[in-house]
C-alpha cells in the first residue's frame, strides 16, 4: 500500500514541547549517532516484536543504549489487553518525556492502536506506529529523520526478521503470524491485531536458519493465534509448515509452540509433537473457562468437557508432557456455581502450571456491556484460590518427574552446575554440568523448590 504523508503508518502527534519547554528532536540527525531504548509491555508477541526491532535497529547502524537514561530515541511498544496495561502504557511515555526532553518518542502497539487519537494529542508522543506497520518502524524513523515525507510498504504479509549474534541466547522467537478472527467476547485485540497474517514459509526457514547460525539452540514459534497460521494462504497450517521446517533445517535444536487453542490441535500434531525429538513435550493450551455456560458466554467454541478430554488424552499419552493455561476468573456472570466449575475441571486435569488473570472491561467489547459484573474483591479471592490449586498442580508434576530422563538445554551458570530449561517446561538444575547453551541428557533425582534437580545420565 502507498502511504502518504508518513501519517497513516506513523503518525506525527502533537508536537514535542513540554512543560519544560524541551527543543524538538532534531531531524536531518544521522542515524547512526543515535543511541536507542526499547521498551516492552504485554505478550511474548510483543516481545518478540521488539526484539525483532532491536535487530534491525542495529542493521541500520543506531546504537542500542546502555541504560534507560542514555538513549536518544525511546520506542515503547505498549499493550491495551487490560485498563492496567494501558496506565503503564502512558506511565512509560510520560517517563521517556522527563528522562530526555529532547528525545524521540515513537509509540506502537495495542495501546497505540487503540487510542492513536488520543495519543496523537499527547506533547509527550512524536511519533505513532500502527501494529500492522510495526515492522516499518525503523524505516519510518529513517525517513522521519531525513525529512521525508513519504513511505512505501507491504503490510498485508509478514516480512522475515533479522537475526545476528550480539550478545549470547539460548532461545530465540520467531514470529509467524499475526491478527485474529474469533472475536472472543471479552478480547479487544481483534481490532487492535486485525486479520490473521501468516509470513511465507520460506521466510520462517530463513529465520530458523539465520538463528540456527547465531548459535540459537530452542526456537520458540509465536503468533496471535498461532492455530491459525496458514489461514490465509492456500494449502498451509501449522503441522505442515512444522514438518517443512523438520525436514528442510538441519541442525542440533529444538522447536518450543506458543500457545494453541484447543480447536486448533488435531491428531496430525499431536502425533507430531509426541514422536518428533525436536519438538517440545509442552503445549501451552487456554481453558478461560470450566464452565459451559460462561464459555458460551465468552465465544469461545469448546466445551469444558472436550477441553478436559483433550488434555487428559495427551496426559495419557505423554505422561511427562508440559500442559500449562490460561484461566480467567470474574467474567461477567460468574457465580459461585461456575467458578467452581472451573476448580473441579482443573482439579481432575493433568494441567500441570496456570496463568490467573482477572476479567477486565475492555470498551468495545460484548463482555464490557454485559450485565452481573463480577466486584473486584469477588475477582481477587477467586484468583488467589486459583493461583494456589495451580501451585500444587505444578509442585505435584515436578515430584512426578523424579527418576524420568528428560533432554536439558543449558542456560546460565548455577551452584555446582548449570541451569536450564526442560522439553517439558521445567526449570531443572544440572550437577557437573560446565556449558551453557548446550543439550544435556540428565536423570531427575530431586525437587529444590520450583526447579528440577538432575545428574547427566548415559547417552
Amino acid at each position: 500500500m502507498k502511504i502518504n504523508e508518513i501519517s497513516d503508518l506513523a503518525k506525527v502527534a502533537g508536537n514535542t514541547e513540554t512543560a519544560a519547554e524541551a527543543t524538538p528532536f532534531p531531524r536531518g540527525a544521522f542515524a547512526g549517532s543515535q543511541r536507542v531504548s526499547l521498551f516492552t509491555l504485554g505478550c511474548k508477541v510483543n516481545q518478540v516484536e521488539t526484539e525483532a526491532l532491536r535487530e534491525e535497529f542495529i542493521h541500520h547502524g543506531y546504537q542500542i543504549a546502555d541504560s534507560w537514561d542514555a538513549a536518544d530515541i525511546y520506542v515503547i511498544n505498549t499493550c491495551a489487553v487490560t485498563s492496567t496495561a494501558e496506565k503503564k502504557s502512558r506511565a512509560i511515555i510520560r517517563r521517556a518525556r522527563r528522562t530526555n526532553p529532547h528525545s524521540l518518542v515513537v509509540v506502537t502497539g495495542c495501546y497505540a492502536q487503540l487510542a492513536k487519537s488520543e495519543l496523537a494529542q499527547l506533547p509527550d508522543v512524536d511519533l505513532l506506529v500502527s501494529n500492522q506497520d510495526k515492522e516499518f518502524l525503523v524505516e519510518c524513523i529513517n525517513r522521519y529523520l531525513r525529512q521525508e515525507e513519504e513511505i512505501s510498504c507491504d503490510s498485508s504479509r509478514l516480512r522475515p526478521a533479522r537475526y545476528t549474534h550480539h550478545h549470547p541466547r539460548t532461545r530465540g522467537f520467531i514470529k509467524i503470524q499475526d491478527g485474529c478472527e474469533n472475536y472472543c467476547s471479552y478480547c479487544i485485540v481483534p481490532r487492535l491485531r486485525g486479520p490473521v497474517r501468516s509470513k511465507l514459509p520460506e521466510h520462517v526457514l530463513e529465520e530458523i536458519q539465520s538463528m540456527i547460525a547465531a548459535d540459537y539452540r530452542e526456537i520458540v514459534l509465536n503468533g496471535i493465534h498461532l492455530g491459525h497460521y496458514g489461514k490465509d494462504m492456500e494449502g498451509w497450517d501449522l503441522t505442515r509448515l512444522l514438518k517443512l521446517i523438520l525436514d528442510r533445517v538441519p541442525g542440533e535444536y529444538r522447536i518450543r509452540l506458543g500457545s494453541l487453542e484447543p480447536t486448533e490441535i488435531g491428531e496430525e500434531l499431536i502425533e507430531l509433537v509426541i514422536n518428533e525429538p525436536r519438538l517440545c513435550k509442552h503445549l501451552h493450551i487456554p481453558l478461560q473457562s470450566g464452565s459451559d455456560r460462561i464459555l458460551q458466554s465468552m465465544n469461545r467454541h469448546y466445551t469444558a468437557g472436550q477441553y478436559l478430554e483433550l488434555v487428559t488424552d495427551l496426559y495419557l499419552r505423554e505422561p511427562k508432557m508440559g500442559l500449562t493455561s490460561d484461566v480467567m476468573v470474574g467474567f461477567p456472570g460468574e457465580g459461585e456455581r461456575e467458578f467452581r466449575e472451573t476448580y473441579q475441571l482443573i482439579h481432575d486435569s493433568p494441567l500441570n502450571d496456570l496463568h490467573v488473570f482477572r476479567f477486565s472491561i475492555r470498551p468495545g467489547t460484548r463482555a464490557a456491556l454485559m450485565e452481573n459484573q463480577v466486584s473486584e474483591t469477588v475477582k481477587k479471592e477467586r484468583s488467589q484460590e486459583l493461583i494456589e490449586l495451580g501451585r500444587r498442580r505444578r509442585a505435584s508434576f515436578l515430584q512426578s518427574l523424579i527418576g524420568a530422563e528428560l533432554r536439558v538445554l543449558t542456560e546460565e551458570t548455577a551452584p555446582e552446575g548449570m541451569r536450564g530449561l526442560s522439553e517439558n517446561y521445567a526449570e531443572v538444575l544440572v550437577e557437573g554440568a560446565q556449558d551453557a547453551n548446550r543439550f544435556y541428557h540428565v536423570r531427575i533425582y530431586g525437587v529444590r523448590e520450583e526447579s528440577l534437580l538432575a545428574v547427566r545420565a548415559e547417552a
